[in-house]
C-alpha cells in the first residue's frame, strides 16, 4: 500500500509536464528561486530541463529535504540534466531595483543561460516574465512539479554553499547557520555591530 501511494505521489509530480507534452511541448524547463526573504546575500534562480523518461526518486520542494539528501540530489540532477542554468543577483542589485524585480531579472538570466531553448518553462508562482519562451506559473510548483522541484534543489544548494563561503569571511554573523535569514541571533548581531557588505540595506530599515 505504501509503495502504491509513493508511486501515485510521484506520478502526480509529472502531471504538469504530461499536460505540456500533450500540447506538443517536449523540452520542458522547470525554474525556481531561493532567497527572496533573507536580510543578506543574493537571490538565486535555477532553470533546468530534465529527461522525463529517467526520473530521480526523492525530488521535492528543497525545503522539505534534509541537507544531506539535497546535496546528493544536487549532483544527480546536474549529471542527468539535459541542460541547466544557475544564476544569482546580488544584494546591491536587490537594493537598487527591489527584490521582486531582482528575482525576475535573475529568472530571465537563468532561462537565457540554458544551452537549449525550452518549449515552455514551468515556474513556481510567477507567471509574467520578460523572456522569449512561454511561461506557466504553478502555485507551490516546487512541491507539485518534478521539473520545478529539481530547479528548487539546484538553487537552494547553490545559494546555501555561497552563504557558507561568505561565512568564512564574516564568521560573526553566522551565515552558515541561517543563510542570511532574519533569525533572532542574526538580528541581534546586526543590532550590535551593524551590516556587512553582503547585507541588503533596503531590508534593514528596522536598524534605523
Amino acid at each position: 500500500m505504501a509503495r502504491v501511494k509513493k508511486e501515485k505521489e510521484f506520478i502526480d509530480k509529472l502531471r504538469f509536464e504530461k499536460e505540456e507534452q500533450e500540447k506538443g511541448n517536449f523540452l520542458i524547463a522547470g525554474m525556481d528561486e531561493v532567497g527572496r526573504g533573507p536580510l543578506a546575500g543574493p537571490v538565486c534562480v535555477a532553470c533546468v530541463i530534465m529527461p522525463l523518461d529517467d526520473i530521480i526518486e526523492g525530488i521535492d520542494d528543497s525545503k522539505k529535504i534534509s541537507e544531506k539528501k539535497r546535496n546528493e540530489l544536487f549532483q544527480i540532477i546536474k549529471e542527468k540534466a539535459i541542460a541547466y542554468s544557475i544564476e544569482m543577483v546580488d544584494e546591491n542589485k536587490i537594493d537598487e531595483i527591489n527584490i521582486l524585480e531582482a528575482t525576475k531579472l535573475c529568472m530571465k538570466k537563468a532561462v537565457e543561460g540554458l544551452t537549449l531553448k525550452p518549449d515552455v518553462v514551468l515556474v513556481d508562482a510567477i507567471s509574467k516574465l520578460d523572456i522569449c519562451v512561454p511561461i506557466r506559473g504553478i502555485i507551490k510548483g516546487d512541491a507539485l512539479s518534478y521539473s520545478i522541484g529539481c530547479a528548487s534543489i539546484l538553487a537552494k544548494v547553490t545559494r546555501d554553499n555561497f552563504m557558507c563561503e561568505i561565512a568564512k569571511k564574516y564568521p560573526e554573523y553566522g551565515f552558515e547557520k541561517h543563510k542570511g535569514y532574519g533569525t533572532k541571533a542574526h538580528i541581534d548581531v546586526l543590532k550590535e555591530i551593524g551590516p556587512c557588505e553582503y547585507h541588503r540595506l533596503s531590508f534593514l530599515k528596522f536598524l534605523d
